[in-house]
């Protein structure tokens, strides 16, 4: 049953999320070109140079290990930057991180807490997991728990069980009980959704290499959940046995000391001691034949519930807290594939071919398939009633959904009346398209980035080196310093020989993962002049090792770059996750809308939903 809108947290006001996002822009404004900038070209342009005042030493030592923690948490700095009403700088606090006239970072101590000023948790825009938790759920039933670490890497399993307990608390907050998983990948999610919460999974992947794998990982996954059911169902069996075995025991005996009593004040005359010494050892069963029955009442309707009861009980677990097994076929997962289809026939027909094929299979689906993979690439303009032919009130959501996926989500939701909830955490921020991005197919219509009418209106525009850079796992990094250093001063090195040996600037080819495969520098730059089909037989081994030699003592520089890069990426990831943001409070349609973190940021940095429902 579905509850009022008026029981959830507060929400940010649209003024609110509006001002933060104009804030986190000016910031960036100043502070993007150090993130649009891309590593390999590092020596080639003389990045360090051109972008930052200070030495590398000097920004390691305020930015490394401990030092970086400490910076997220200093308040003498705070006061030493000046006033900032409500965790936000105005434009004066500014000129203490960037030189006004050669716009380099010259206080790189200013610059961390600037990023720390317009990162999430300081911009009271997010409401906390817990309150919203708490505003959603009701009373909750009992049920089987399972431990998703047995089958997924801590990462996944961290994941799953809390967006899982959302999305639950949020359906049934609302009265519904289906799903729509976008961009399912391997089923994890929509796996445990359909058997921990009983929820009907619809999910949904343009990959059908992904969709056979969750099948697979599905059926895996039943059979998992069947032996918790079963221990359960011992350890229930076992503690309802064990009560009435016990009151027999003491049942028997009290029976026992019932009829000796009686035996006694009735033929004490008649019967020897020996005799009665005798009547303690005779079965119950017996002497209850040659005494009055309702001496042992008590006996026999223990011994009928010792044989009744279990069989009763145990029937009622398997039909009320064991239904799920009913319920789950063996056959209940069928995957829907869409890419076997006569390459003779015009495009019209295939697709329409292929819909009827996905109707078919989702026509089979009933209320005992919970979880059904579907194949289908989903754009704003799909429409769901085409793949999921009993389409009904529902929420949809999407675990890390890669690029223009996570905008598309959102799309759908408030175009589709059917759709009251979406819990959308994306990634891959990379992928996305951007409307103002130069080079770009300006036919597209929708596109990733931006959404809300603010940042349309100022045309902005990230680039992709920033959007790679939003991807930076700032906790990660402070908890363990685990930078890749070494492979991007190999790529960034040998983009100079490239460009200086063989006078190739831009080229369609990429080096790939190499260094991992390579034994040493010389090994990496023969391998990847191969990948690159440039002719390697011209450069000696000594020329290489010259060219590593020459900028081995700069490779602090690229540290110290990449560690600022680290700083400002929570920055660029919130100016992403604000204009989503924005865009659902634009829309009349939407009665709650909101940012969560969900997860714990050095196991998953991408760790914040964006929640919303319908009025």
């Amino acid at each position: 049953m579905s509850r009022s809108l008026g029981s959830l947290p507060p929400e940010p006001a649209a003024e609110t999320v509006a001002s933060r996002l104009r804030a986190v822009t000016q910031f960036l404004r100043r502070a993007m070109p150090l993130c649009q900038a891309h590593t390999v070209e590092f020596y080639t342009r003389g990045l360090w140079e051109q972008l930052v005042a200070l030495s590398p030493e000097t920004v390691l030592e305020a930015l490394s290990g401990a030092g970086l923690l400490r910076r997220q948490q200093q308040r003498p700095l705070e006061e030493a930057a000046g006033s900032a009403t409500a965790g936000l700088w105005d434009s004066c606090n500014f000129s203490n991180v960037f030189c006004e006239n050669s716009q380099k970072l010259v206080n790189v101590e200013f610059f961390a807490l600037a990023a720390k000023y317009h990162s999430l948790p300081n911009l009271g825009v997010c409401t906390p997991l817990e309150q919203m938790l708490g505003a959603l759920n009701g009373k909750q039933q009992e049920r089987c728990e399972m431990k998703t670490d047995e089958f997924m890497n801590n990462k996944k399993s961290h994941e799953v069980q809390i967006m899982s307990e959302l999305i639950h608390s949020i359906a049934n907050f609302c009265g519904i009980k289906q799903v729509i998983d976008l961009g399912s990948g391997k089923g994890y999610l929509s796996s445990f959704l359909s058997l921990q919460y009983n929820l009907k999974v619809y999910g949904i992947d343009s990959s059908n290499t992904n969709t056979h794998g969750a099948n697979e990982r599905n059926r895996k996954l039943k059979k998992h959940w069947r032996a918790y059911q079963s221990r359960a169902r011992a350890n229930v069996r076992g503690q309802m046995l064990a009560e009435p075995k016990e009151r027999a025991v003491k049942d028997e005996m009290k029976c026992r000391t019932n009829i000796n009593e009686k035996l006694f004040r009735t033929n004490n005359s008649l019967l020897s001691q020996d005799q009665v010494a005798t009547l303690n050892s005779v079965p119950l069963e017996i002497t209850g034949t040659i005494t009055d029955p309702s001496m042992c009442k008590t006996s026999k309707q223990t011994e009928l519930h010792l044989v009744a009861q279990p069989q009763s009980d145990g029937n009622k677990i398997s039909e009320n807290t064991f239904s799920l097994l009913n319920i789950l076929p063996a056959d209940a997962v069928e995957a829907v594939s869409s890419s076997k289809y006569n390459m003779e026939l015009c495009e019209e027909e295939k697709e329409q071919r292929k819909m009827a094929s996905i109707k078919a299979k989702a026509s089979k689906s009933n209320e005992s398939n919970l979880y059904l993979p579907l194949t289908s690439y989903i754009t704003a303009e799909t429409e769901l009633h085409d793949i999921i032919t009993d389409l009904e009130d529902c929420i949809m959501v999407g675990l890390h959904t890669c690029g223009d996926l996570a905008p598309n989500t959102l799309r759908i939701f408030t175009a589709k009346p059917e759709i009251k909830a979406v819990c959308s955490v994306g990634c891959c921020y990379h992928l996305l398209s951007e409307e103002f991005e130069t080079l770009k197919d300006c036919s597209l219509g929708l596109w990733g980035f931006p959404m809300c009418r603010y940042l349309k209106e100022e045309g902005w525009c990230c680039g992709r080196n920033a959007r790679m850079s939003a991807c930076l796992a700032l906790e990660r990094v402070a908890v363990s310093q685990v930078l890749p250093t070494e492979s991007l001063f190999y790529r960034a090195v040998l983009q100079v020989i490239i460009e200086e040996c063989y006078g190739v600037t831009k080229s369609d080819r990429h080096v790939g993962k190499i260094f991992s495969k390579s034994s040493s520098f010389v090994d990496y730059v023969r391998k990847s002049l191969k990948k690159l089909e440039l002719d390697e037989s011209k450069l000696p081994d000594s020329c290489i090792m010259d060219y590593y030699e020459k900028y081995k003592h700069r490779m602090n520089e690229l540290e110290a770059f990449n560690m600022l890069k680290v700083v400002l990426a929570p920055c660029i990831e919130i100016l992403l996750l604000l204009d989503r943001l924005c865009y659902l409070k634009e829309k009349d349609n939407v009665a709650w809308s909101g940012l969560v973190k969900l997860f714990d940021p050095v196991k998953s940095p991408r760790c914040y939903a964006v929640v919303a429902l319908k009025k």
